[in-house]
Formats: C-alpha cells, sequence, structure tokens
C-alpha cells in the first residue's frame, strides 16, 4: 500500500501535519507514506521516520502549467491506495483528483465531495488542549470516538552532529549553552501577525530585566530592519543581553540552535511551532485577528502559555476573533498594550525561570 499525505503551506502547517503520518504508520505499519509539501519547508521535517519519502511541490510547478501536468502523470505513476489531503486548495485539489486513488480524503467545502471519496466536518471546538489545528488533522485519519485519546504532538528530529554544531556555533559567539537562552520571535510572517514595534522591545526588556538571559532574535534576512529597529527601542542594559547578530544562515540551522534554548517568546507563528515540537518552553503573543483556540497547540499555563487580545479586552470580540477581523489587525494592535502583555508573562517568566 502507497499513501500520500499532502499540505503544501507554510512551515506551521507542513508540521503539524506530521501528525497525519505519525498516526497512519500506526494504523498502516507496512504501507509506504510519501508527504508533499512546498520545498521552503522540507528542512523541518528532515530526517522524520513516520514517512518514507517527500516529494517537493516546486515554485516551479505553480509558475508553468506543462510543468504541473508533468508533475501530475508522475503522481498518477506512484499508483497510491490512499491520498489525504490536509491542504484542501486548487493545486492540492487537482492533485488528489489526479492521483486517481481509490481513496481520497479531506476537509468538506461545498465542491469537495466532487473530488474525494469522504469529506471530513472540521470542529469548532477543541476536546483537548491540543488546538483545533491538531485534532482537525487526526479527523482525517482517526474516527471521532478516538480523537481525544490519541492526540499527536509534532516532533523535530535532530542528529547529534546539528546539535553538537549548533552548541559549538553559540560558544564561538560567547553564548555558554549553561547560561538561560532565549529565543525571542520579534516579527511575524507579515505586519498583520506582528506585535508594534515599540511594545515588542518593552516585553524583550521585562525578560532581561527579570531573568538576566541570553536573548537570540529570529528573523528573515529581509527582516533585519526591522529586527534592528526593534533592538534600538530596548534598553541599553537590554542590549547588552541580545546577541543581535547571532543567528543561522538556513532553517535546519536556525532549528538546531534553538534546541540549545529554553524558550521561545514572541509573535504567533512558524517559530512557536517548531519550538514546541522541540518541546521547549513557549510563551505565545497573538494577533488580534488569529483564532486562538486553532494555534494554541497543548497550552497548559506553565511550559506553554498565551495572550490574545481577546483575554485583555473581550468586549472587542461579542462574537469572537474572526479571520474577518484581518483588515482591522493593526487599529486592534493599537489595543494591546505593552503593560497587559507584561502581567501575563510574568507569571510565565516566574514558573520557568526563577
Amino acid at each position: 500500500m502507497r499513501i500520500l499525505v499532502i499540505q503544501q503551506k507554510m512551515i506551521g502547517d507542513v508540521l503539524a501535519s506530521t501528525v497525519i503520518c505519525e498516526t497512519l504508520r500506526k494504523e498502516h505499519p507496512d504501507a509506504t507514506i510519501d508527504y508533499l509539501v512546498y520545498s521552503n519547508t522540507k528542512a523541518v521535517i528532515k530526517n522524520n521516520p513516520f514517512f518514507d519519502n517527500i516529494i517537493e511541490f516546486k515554485q516551479e510547478y505553480r509558475n508553468n502549467k506543462k510543468a504541473f501536468y508533468l508533475f501530475l502523470k508522475q503522481i498518477r505513476k506512484q499508483r497510491y491506495s490512499i491520498v489525504i489531503d490536509a491542504f484542501g486548495k486548487l493545486e492540492s485539489n487537482l492533485i488528489s483528483l489526479f492521483s486517481n486513488a481509490p481513496k481520497r480524503i479531506s476537509f468538506y467545502k461545498w465542491y469537495t465531495q466532487l473530488i474525494y471519496t469522504e469529506v471530513v466536518y472540521r470542529k469548532a471546538n477543541p476536546l483537548t488542549n491540543a488546538s483545533t489545528a491538531i485534532e482537525n488533522r487526526l479527523r482525517l485519519v482517526l474516527p471521532e470516538h478516538r480523537i481525544a485519546s490519541e492526540i499527536v504532538k509534532p516532533k523535530i528530529f535532530l542528529d547529534q552532529e546539528e546539535k553538537a554544531r549548533a552548541k559549538e556555533f553559540l560558544e564561538s559567539n560567547g553564548i555558554h549553552t549553561k547560561d538561560p537562552l532565549i529565543m525571542i520571535s520579534v516579527l511575524g510572517s507579515e505586519k498583520r501577525k506582528t506585535l508594534p514595534f515599540d511594545a515588542m522591545a518593552k516585553v524583550i526588556d521585562e525578560i532581561v530585566s527579570t531573568t538576566a538571559a541570553n536573548i537570540l532574535f529570529n528573523y528573515i534576512p529581509d527582516q533585519e530592519k526591522d529586527a534592528k529597529t526593534i533592538y534600538d527601542l530596548t534598553l541599553p542594559r537590554t542590549q547588552q543581553r541580545i546577541h543581535f547578530n547571532v543567528y543561522a544562515k538556513s532553517l535546519r540551522g536556525f532549528i538546531a540552535i534553538l534546541s540549545c534554548c529554553n524558550a521561545l517568546i514572541g509573535n504567533e507563528g512558524g517559530a512557536v511551532n517548531m519550538a514546541k515540537a522541540l518541546e521547549l518552553s513557549t510563551f505565545t503573543i497573538f494577533s488580534p485577528w488569529i483564532i486562538k483556540k486553532d494555534w494554541n497547540m497543548f497550552e497548559d499555563g506553565i511550559d506553554h502559555d498565551s495572550i490574545h487580545l481577546a483575554d485583555v479586552k473581550p468586549e472587542l470580540y461579542s462574537d469572537g476573533p474572526s479571520k474577518k477581523m484581518k483588515d482591522q489587525s493593526l487599529e486592534l494592535y493599537q489595543q494591546f498594550s505593552a503593560e497587559s502583555i507584561i502581567r501575563k508573562l510574568r507569571g510565565y517568566l516566574a514558573q520557568n525561570f526563577e
């Protein structure tokens, strides 16, 4: 039996959907499992034992119809018995349909019954603290009565050499890994998922004042200017603890460095999900338009905690947070004061760094 799992999206989604592969491995131990993802997310699933092959969905397939058609032909040649589409967009719809697999499963949309042999209805409310992001993915594999009792956590697998290189890199930059080390997710993937810079600077000041930890910033090269702006807004004594120029040159390198940290604190996104998959402690600041219960995976108020504007000013959310509020996010962020975040953050720091 050969099974294809499709998750063409961002790093956090690709990592979350590894729970599908792990569950399939338990259900079908002799099957060959392929995992189809965007090329730029491969690093987060390297060495994962719960699937056999990574199928890259390259950028050229999105830009060139002929290249995409040739890719579809290769998919059909694999003769998959089962295709599980966790993405559910046009590209994956076509891949699923073209696979000609006798069993094709995805989430319900008004048109999906025309493409898939089985459709799964997402649940709006979680049964456990795993979040709906995890539970709904498991519904693609398991019957409803098994969801709560068979929760699976996403995992990242680093080898000893990768960990040793990361430790040596930090030591060579004057960071002793025996001292507290915190990764700050200073910027989200876009401005609508990024706490205003002045508020983030105050949050970092509080972290350093409370923990005296060494601080690393998580940012990609084209975000360096914004990251430096946040650095400049922090207090001089805070800046002494920030190792601004210590960063990885690859996603895999970042993961290895992250594994040496004690915690990740900052904007919700892929870095938070990677930290949790490495079993690091996290404190997440959610964008005002993100639905918290969808992505506050395994939050327990101790090792993993978070804050959302809805926790602070519930009156702004008479119908609860909604993706329809995305265009209002910058305005809503102005209601999300650094002081309100710090009040919650202090409890988290007290439990994890004292």
